[in-house]
This record gives C-alpha cells, sequence and structure tokens, in this order.
C-alpha cells in the first residue's frame, strides 16, 4: 500500500457529510446546555478528531478530559471485556457529563462509562457520537445525539482505526476485506 486511502474500499461518510453532523449537533448541544457548565469526556483515542470539530460548533463553556475504555484490541469484533487505560483527572460530582464516541457499536463501552460517571456523582451524563451502530447492540444504552446511523460494516477514518491505523483519514469508509486478511495472516502466530 502506498496510501492509507488504499486500505478503503469506498467511502461512507465525506468530510462534508461530517462537517455536516457536527454542525447540527453542535447547535443542539448549545441549545440543550444552554446555561451550563458542561464536562466533555472524550472517548480515545478514536473520538479525537469529532471532539474538536465538534466543540468548535458548540457556543459554550465547556471543561474536556479524557477516558481511555476500550473493549476490541487489535481486531475488528468487540471482546466484551472493558479495560480502562487512562482515567479522568476530573472529578464529576455535580456535573453535567457529555461523553463523546467516534461510534457506538455492541454498547458494552458507551454503558460502561455512563455508569461509572452516575457512580462518580455526575448530576447528568449524556452521550454524543457521530456514528451509531444499532445493528451490532448487545447492551441497552441510550445514545442521545449522533451523527447518524451506520450499518453492520466496519469502518476506518476520522478517528476510527483497524489495529491502530487509517484513523487519520479526513473521511470514514469502509475497510477492504483484503486488509484485515493480511493482517490476520500476518499475525496470526502471535498469540
Amino acid at each position: 500500500m502506498k496510501s492509507i486511502h488504499d486500505a478503503v474500499d469506498h467511502k461512507l461518510f465525506s468530510e462534508e457529510d461530517i462537517d455536516e453532523m457536527t454542525t447540527r449537533l453542535g447547535k443542539q448541544l448549545t441549545k440543550d446546555y444552554a446555561g451550563k457548565r458542561v464536562l466533555v469526556v472524550g472517548a480515545l483515542k478514536g473520538a479525537i478528531f469529532f471532539m474538536v470539530d465538534l466543540l468548535k460548533k458548540m457556543d459554550l463553556p465547556c471543561d474536556i478530559d479524557f477516558i481511555d475504555v476500550s473493549s476490541y484490541g487489535n481486531g475488528t469484533e468487540s471482546s466484551g471485556k472493558i479495560t480502562v487505560t487512562h482515567d479522568l483527572e476530573a472529578d464529576v460530582t455535580g456535573r453535567d457529563v457529555l461523553i463523546v464516541e467516534d461510534i457506538v457499536d455492541t454498547g458494552l463501552t458507551l454503558k460502561f462509562m455512563k455508569d461509572e460517571m452516575i457512580k462518580r456523582g455526575a448530576k447528568s451524563v449524556k452521550c454524543c457520537v457521530l456514528l451509531n451502530k444499532t445493528a451490532r447492540r448487545t447492551t441497552e444504552v441510550e445514545v442521545e445525539y449522533y451523527g447518524t446511523h451506520v450499518g453492520n460494516e466496519f469502518v476506518i477514518g476520522y478517528g476510527m482505526d483497524f489495529a491502530g491505523l487509517y484513523r487519520n483519514l479526513p473521511y470514514v469508509g469502509v475497510i477492504k476485506p483484503q486488509v484485515v486478511e493480511e493482517f490476520s495472516k500476518k499475525h496470526e502466530n502471535d498469540n
């Protein structure tokens, strides 16, 4: 592969599509959180691109923090086991918390994060996600704000990765099956 774009089978959402979604969500969040000082919590590493663009569209005083919660590892399927590798620095007690995610798939990590914020004393906890993948939901969890629904395809770009790669694509695309197959063959003896 000469370019990261070569890993993309086809584009799902262009840069213009993403800009429309972040603008629409930013306006809605500005309205819904008017008069409040919201704590925006980005789910690392995938949400960073979306979070930055979303924050630029929110006309609100916001504090920001990050949490890294994973259930994927290097695969394309959620392992179901949740690992926290980086925790918040902020105290969420009495705060209105907005969790920002790139994509919600099974719902396990989002439910874990929401439950954790409530357990820590947050006043309210809501989620804003770019892509809502309801077809793969295994856990009941509310996604209050989302850019759009996405089907059961493995997507990369705009923060979403495969084995840590392709996050820096400026759009969202579907990964080529042969990229996954080549990676699997190359790493099948690593287990």
